[in-house]
């Protein structure tokens, strides 16, 4: 087993025959001490957290299983906090599709001279590129074609995707009395050049609040998988 990759909240090591095994951490992004999922910089680890991001990205996964949407998904250990996986390809040194609900984060940081906390915002899709260094920067659709990233045809199909999924998450978290904010998925390419749905599903990157007030990963693990 090979470690490829030492990521913030998890390592990667190939297990060979087109398969990777993810060992999720404790460790979540934060800004100024309290957790972000919007964040690119590790602050703070919430024991127990791996595993937990780990319950509910298998329960997310097998939904998307049954709905037909294309992941990398295999299979998950959860003592181990181990999930196995499809090899999947970079979209160009990596990206991540964000689908905002309402107004928060750094969507509200860029734009709150025009929007306020918590405005619906119809399930607003962005792509930002993975570069600490820059601060994951938001790209338009233009130049990712320009920079040969992604075709412009291939941006409307991961918009409609992105889309999709993030419904299929919005409303399972609302069976739950739980509202989704926004959510950051990523996407690698199969084989076939076609879209997988990669790395975990959990609430390491997703933005919930419940009667108004933000739920932390632990408690929405609680909520979605422990609670009757």
């Amino acid at each position: 087993m090979e470690l490829v990759y030492e990521g913030k909240t998890k390592n990667v090591y190939d297990i060979k025959n087109g398969k990777y095994l993810l060992k999720f951490k404790d460790d979540v992004t934060s800004t100024d001490g309290r957790f972000d999922p919007g964040a690119n910089t590790v602050g703070m680890s919430i024991p127990g957290m791996g595993r937990a991001g780990l319950r509910l990205t298998e329960y997310f996964f097998e939904k998307m299983d049954i709905a037909g949407f294309p992941t990398h998904f295999i299979s998950a250990d959860i003592e181990k906090s181990e999930m196995t996986v499809l090899a999947a390809n970079k979209i160009g040194k990596g990206l991540e599709a964000i689908c905002r609900y309402r107004a928060a984060g750094s969507f509200l940081r860029r734009y709150g001279a025009y929007a306020v906390e918590g405005q619906d915002i119809d399930a607003y899709f962005e792509i930002t590129l993975k570069d600490d260094q820059r601060g994951d920067p938001p790209i338009s659709r233009d130049a990712l074609e320009i920079l040969g990233i992604l075709k412009d045809e291939e941006y409307g199909s991961l918009r409609y995707l992105t889309r999709k999924i993030s419904g299929l998450i919005k409303e399972e978290l609302l069976k739950k009395g739980l509202e989704l904010y926004d959510i950051k998925l990523e996407f690698g390419r199969a084989d076939n050049n076609g879209f997988l749905l990669i790395d975990e599903v959990s609430g390491g990157n997703m933005r919930v609040y419940k009667d108004g007030v933000i739920v932390d990963p632990m408690e929405l693990v609680r909520i979605m998988l422990d609670s009757k």
